[in-house]
């Protein structure tokens, strides 16, 4: 088996109104509600009545709620928002036996992360997301994207105790991904990213990023999409390496940096699919339908519009909820009206960015 491999039209919907057809979808978070967060506070309360079944409940309905915005809003591809969890490496570490938790560590101003140690070998237990996954599923009229943080991310963001290299570790974990994609699939599940935010920032270890993606997608089918989604950096320290990772789509945030740094993709050709973030998770700024419109053009420079997904930059959990929703409802807007243009041949491919006069 072989990626980047063609399945990306079968998240085509029935109903598309364009022969062109660019695939739309999230990174992963997105603002819990208010309650939410109030009933996670109540659970831990010893006055409270409030009980681990009530916190299911509350986190079912608002699973429910914040994938049925995604759709409101037009997606093509949804997520739960990831209301169940609490941060990216701690919601796993806690599920995986090998590591545990000593208390928060600074990370940078006044900011605080429960950063976990591993203190024996990584071993997989229950699954981790199916449960989540087959909720979602089941409530969405969409298809759904399940979001896992990456081994390397897994593994660079701990205190590694238990095994003499990093490298060692990082591919101990990736074989755990492995076994939860195959679950994932199992359960029906056919569009998976892993999420590399520390590749950013230790960009000479790409080779072993891509040998754990290796590990991953090892029998995974290939009518399954598998996306890598790395947050922003000095790219061209990963490229033209990540051509050779065995994905589908790489989910790069160019927005925030103003496309800068989308020439580095130009040459060579860009191999797998791109999933270019078009709204900047950064500002609480809702960007009109024009400026996303030329936001996507700048993808159009690196792949054709049949290997182009839109998306937001990143995770949007920490922008206000409506903003959050008004950045997707104009994302969809935006590349609806692109694939109009497309279909009518308003769009030279050759140059889709006008040159400035």
């Amino acid at each position: 088996m072989s990626r980047p491999a063609d399945n990306r039209e079968q998240f085509r919907p029935e109903d598309h109104p364009n022969d062109h057809f660019l695939l739309t979808t999230v990174v992963g978070s997105y603002p819990k509600p208010k309650w939410l967060n109030r009933a996670d506070e109540l659970v831990g309360d010893e006055d409270s009545k409030f009980d681990e079944e009530d916190l299911k409940e509350a986190h079912d309905d608002a699973a429910r709620v914040i994938t049925h915005e995604h759709e409101r809003c037009g997606l093509d591809t949804v997520v739960d928002g990831e209301v169940r969890r609490n941060e990216m490496v701690e919601f796993f570490a806690d599920r995986i036996d090998g590591y545990e938790f000593n208390g928060p560590v600074k990370v940078w101003g006044h900011n605080y992360f429960d950063k976990p140690s591993v203190s024996a070998e990584v071993s997989y237990d229950e699954p981790w997301l199916v449960d989540e996954f087959e909720f979602t599923d089941n409530v969405a009229s969409k298809p759904v994207k399940v979001p896992i943080t990456g081994p390397y991310t897994l593994g660079n963001w701990a205190f590694n105790e238990a095994y003499e290299t990093e490298e060692e570790l990082v591919y101990d974990l990736a074989d755990l991904v492995n076994i939860e994609v195959e679950r994932l699939v199992e359960a029906g599940a056919k569009y998976i990213q892993i999420d590399e935010p520390a590749l950013a920032t230790t960009p000479d270890d790409h080779a072993i990023v891509g040998e754990a993606l290796e590990r991953i997608v090892s029998g995974i089918p290939e009518d399954v999409r598998i996306g890598l989604h790395v947050c922003y950096g000095d790219y061209s320290r990963i490229y033209p390496e990540l051509n050779d990772y065995p994905v589908d789509e790489v989910d790069l945030e160019l927005c925030n940096g103003g496309y800068e740094q989308i020439d580095v993709f130009t040459d060579p050709e860009f191999v797998p699919d791109l999933a270019l973030g078009v709204v900047d998770v950064h500002t609480a700024e809702v960007e009109s339908v024009e400026e996303i419109k030329e936001n996507i053009l700048q993808g159009l420079k690196v792949v054709p519009p049949e290997k182009l997904t839109i998306s937001p930059d990143c995770g949007v959990k920490l922008l206000p909820r409506e903003v959050a929703y008004g950045k997707m409802e104009n994302l969809v807007k935006a590349t609806r009206e692109i694939e109009a243009e497309l279909d009518a041949g308003e769009i030279d491919l050759d140059e889709p960015v006008p040159l400035a006069d």
